[in-house]
């Protein structure tokens, strides 16, 4: 296809159709997801097709096996508009014992007492995101994070992203549309992205109406708190501040709408087991599916964000989760955070499925280096290796320049040069 823009995803979906009949491709709208599933599919049915979508529906619902009809793998896409389709397709699988039969995609979580059967052993779930700057070719991909998490005594790399790059990179986000565009585009399409969240796609995620005002002030706080561990009642509070009437069950509504549609995406808090008896704080950080989301409602643009240095160095950890997620995947692992009650954290943690694990704190500028080796290091000791292993590698990720392994042992990487 003209511009396609290779993915993680590509690989891992490969992989999914050789072990299952089916696999379920999620993740926020416009980030790829039909045009990643096209690159495979051998047959496409378009359920959101304005001709037909009629047509389809009915299908469904009177006989879903005539919309299966069609070269494998074949693409459903939008696929929860007809959530009968699942045991349909979970079905067929078991009739004809094979894998690769399938791709369903959807840009919002499916109401899980519509389906009969989970799925499990035949329907994979595989989550897409935004692009990472390796993937918009914006990192130079110099270090792997695969290759530190085996052995990180030997690196050495440079990054050509300046501070300027960053907050470039962080208004525009990761969609595929919004690259290589000039600023005035990218600002159009996300402020029509973010328009759409507000106005339409709040609602039509469960059909239950919600105002707008509302919506706005749930999204504006949670950009003011982005990468914080801030609670859910001071998300409610900021909301009560120009809406007399929400209860925190409405906020709870709210937000759970908006996970659904894969636009926040809150990092899980890790418990490891310790030495001590320090408490380990369990509160999720508040993140979006995208570090330019939160720019959006925060009103941040690039030479704003220059003169606001708090409120850049929080996005830029946004972005730096936003892109871990994505390098974590491509090995089957995952992310979350530490934080426990002395104070001590690290903004990320990276666990793989052999049980190798890294510790990760982000810093913007040089200057907070040294405090951000020290609180790994600390990490370090306080974990108790006798029940989990010691971590495979202690990183600092900044936007600067070079990429280096500190007397200590720490590692310090700049984004710009990081890849799978």
């Amino acid at each position: 296809m003209i511009n396609y823009y290779p993915r993680i995803t590509d690989k891992l979906l490969s992989l999914e159709l050789e072990s299952f009949g089916a696999v379920l491709l999620t993740g926020p709208k416009w980030c790829g997801k039909t045009t990643t599933a096209k690159q495979l599919a051998k047959s496409v049915l378009s359920l959101h097709s304005p001709d037909r979508q009629e047509t389809y529906l009915q299908l469904a619902d009177i006989q879903p096996s005539l919309l299966l009809d069609g070269e494998n793998p074949r693409l459903i896409d939008e696929w929860q508009m007809a959530p009968q389709l699942w045991d349909a397709i979970r079905h067929d699988i078991d009739e004809k014992g094979k894998e690769g039969l399938y791709i369903l995609t959807g840009s919002t979580s499916v109401d899980e007492s519509r389906i009969k059967h989970s799925g499990a052993g035949r329907i994979s779930r595989l989550k897409m995101y935004t692009m990472s700057l390796y993937e918009s070719l914006d990192s130079n991909g110099t270090v792997s994070l695969f290759d530190l998490m085996t052995d990180s005594t030997k690196v050495s790399a440079k990054s050509i992203l300046t501070i300027e790059d960053y907050a470039h990179l962080i208004v525009r986000g990761g969609w595929p549309s919004t690259i290589s565009k000039s600023d005035t585009v990218i600002q159009r399409q996300i402020a029509g992205y973010c328009d759409a969240i507000v106005k339409s796609d709040i609602t039509t995620v469960d059909g239950v109406s919600r105002d707008e005002h509302k919506v706005t002030a749930v999204l504006r706080s949670y950009a003011r708190h982005t990468a914080t561990q801030t609670p859910k009642t001071t998300i409610l509070k900021d909301v009560l501040q120009n809406n007399e009437t929400v209860h925190i069950n409405t906020l709870d509504s709210y937000i759970g709408a908006l996970n659904r549609l894969y636009v926040l995406d809150d990092l899980p808090a890790w418990s490891p087991q310790l030495r001590s008896k320090t408490t380990v704080r369990t509160t999720e950080t508040r993140h979006f599916i995208d570090p330019a989301i939160a720019a959006y409602f925060l009103q941040a643009h690039p030479q704003t964000l220059l003169h606001d240095m708090n409120t850049f160095g929080l996005l830029f950890e946004s972005l730096v989760v936003r892109d871990l997620r994505v390098y974590a995947q491509a090995h089957y692992g995952h992310v979350s955070h530490y934080r426990d009650s002395s104070g001590l954290e690290a903004d990320i943690i990276i666990h793989l499925p052999d049980g190798r694990w890294a510790a990760v704190e982000v810093k913007l500028g040089s200057r907070q280096v040294d405090i951000g080796a020290k609180n790994l290091l600390a990490l370090k000791e306080r974990i108790d290796t006798t029940k989990i292993p010691p971590p495979s590698l202690l990183m600092i990720i900044t936007g600067t320049e070079y990429a280096y392994t500190r007397s200590d042992g720490v590692v310090v990487v700049p984004l710009g040069c990081l890849k799978p």
